[in-house]
C-alpha cells in the first residue's frame, strides 16, 4: 500500500505534464506534475524486488497519478531517479547494490511499459538539479550538492546540468579520508562513508561506548550533553566531510556547496562547524556558500520531474534539427 505526503511548496513552472518516479531500497517516491508545474502528493510505495516487479509497480502508479483526472494531465513523458552507477545516456542501471541490480536497461522497460519516453538519472544528480533549479541552489552558476545519509554522495551542476562522468561521477563517500582506517563495504580501505556517514557515526559510537543508539541524532544529542565519545565520533565526520568538500572546492570552485540527506537535518550542529573547519582549510581559493538543502526528503522526485521535462526539450531540439 501507498501512502502520500503534501507536495513541495515550490513550484515547477509551466511546461509539459510528467511523471516522476524516485526509486529507493525501501520505497518508491512518484508524484505527478501538471502543465502549470503543480506537483501532486508524493505517494511512497514499498519498493518490490527485481526489475520487473519495479517496472509493473511504476506502472500501476503512473495509471494512478494519471487518471485521477481521466488522465486530463495530458502526461508527455516520465523521469526516473535511481541509486548505483546509472549510464544517464543510455538509460541503463550498470549497478545498484541495494536493489540488487546489475545491467538493467530500465529506461527501454519503462518506455515499452508505458508508451512515453522515459529519462533515467542517478537519484543524487536528480535531487542536486532540484537544488540547482528550485531549492538552495537557485541562483548559483556552479554548485556541488552532498547527499548524508545511510552512505554519502556528491553532484556537480555546472549551469544547471549535472556532471554524470559516464555514471560514475560523484561518489566522493568513496573517496579515501584516512588511508589507514576501516575497510569499506566497497572493498577499499579508509573511505569517507566509514567515518562521515550517518550510519557510520553510529556504528562508530557503539563500538566506542558499547552503548547502541538509533541514529546519528542521538549521538549528536549525547555530544552535546558532555559524552565525551560522542563529541570525538561527531568532530571526526565533521572534519572528514570538511577535507572531502576542500578537495572538491580545489579541484572544481564551485559557488556553493549544499548539504542534504537525512544527517542535514541537523542544520547547524552540522552546518556551522563544517563552514568553520571548510574555511580554515581553504587558502586562496573562491569560498563557496555553504548551504542546507531546501528541498527536502522529496528532492530527488522533484529532480526527476525536471528531468523528465528537460528530456522533452532535447528529444524536440532533435527533432527539429534539420541536418
Amino acid at each position: 500500500m501507498s501512502r502520500s505526503s503534501a507536495p513541495p511548496v515550490r513550484l515547477l513552472g509551466g511546461g509539459d505534464a510528467v511523471l516522476a518516479f524516485d526509486i529507493g531500497g525501501t520505497h518508491i517516491k512518484s508524484t505527478a506534475v501538471d502543465r502549470d508545474g503543480r506537483i501532486d502528493a508524493v505517494r511512497r510505495t514499498p519498493t518490490p524486488r527485481g526489475a520487473e516487479a519495479v517496472v509493473a509497480t511504476i506502472a500501476e502508479l503512473a495509471r494512478a497519478h494519471g487518471g485521477r483526472d481521466g488522465f486530463a494531465l495530458r502526461l508527455r513523458s516520465v523521469g526516473v531517479g535511481v541509486p548505483g552507477l546509472v549510464d544517464e545516456s543510455s538509460g541503463v542501471v550498470r549497478y545498484a547494490s541495494n536493489l540488487g541490480w546489475q545491467d538493467v536497461p530500465l529506461r527501454q522497460l519503462l518506455e515499452d511499459e508505458l508508451g512515453l519516453p522515459v529519462a533515467v538519472r542517478h537519484d543524487v544528480r536528480a535531487a542536486a538539479l532540484a537544488e540547482s533549479r528550485i531549492g538552495a541552489a537557485y541562483g548559483h552558476a556552479s554548485a556541488v550538492v552532498v547527499a548524508i545519509g545511510t552512505g554519502v554522495c556528491g553532484a556537480l551542476v555546472i549551469d544547471g546540468v549535472p556532471y554524470s562522468g559516464g555514471g560514475y561521477a560523484g561518489e566522493i563517500g568513496h573517496a579515501v579520508a584516512d588511508p589507514a582506517g576501516e575497510r569499506c563495504p566497497c572493498g577499499a580501505v579508509g573511505c569517507l562513508e566509514t567515518i562521515a556517514s550517518a550510519s557510520s557515526i553510529v556504528r562508530r559510537y557503539a563500538a566506542a561506548s558499547g552503548h547502541p543508539v538509533r541514529g546519528a541524532r542521538e549521538v549528536l544529542d549525547a555530544a552535546q550533553r558532555g559524552d565525551r565519545l560522542a563529541a570525538a565520533v561527531w568532530a571526526d565526520a565533521v572534519t572528514a566531510l570538511a577535507q572531502g568538500i576542500a578537495r572538491l572546492v580545489a579541484a572544481f570552485a564551485p559557488h556553493a556547496i549544499v548539504v542534504g540527506g537525512g544527517l542535514a537535518q541537523a542544520g547547524e550542529a552540522l552546518i556551522g562547524p563544517l563552514r568553520s573547519q571548510l574555511d580554515q582549510l581553504l587558502s586562496f581559493h573562491r569560498r563557496p556558500f555553504v548551504l542546507s538543502a531546501r528541498c527536502g526528503e522529496d528532492a530527488g522526485v522533484v529532480g526527476a520531474a525536471i528531468t523528465a521535462r528537460d528530456h522533452l526539450r532535447v528529444l524536440r531540439a532533435v527533432a527539429d534539427d534539420p541536418r
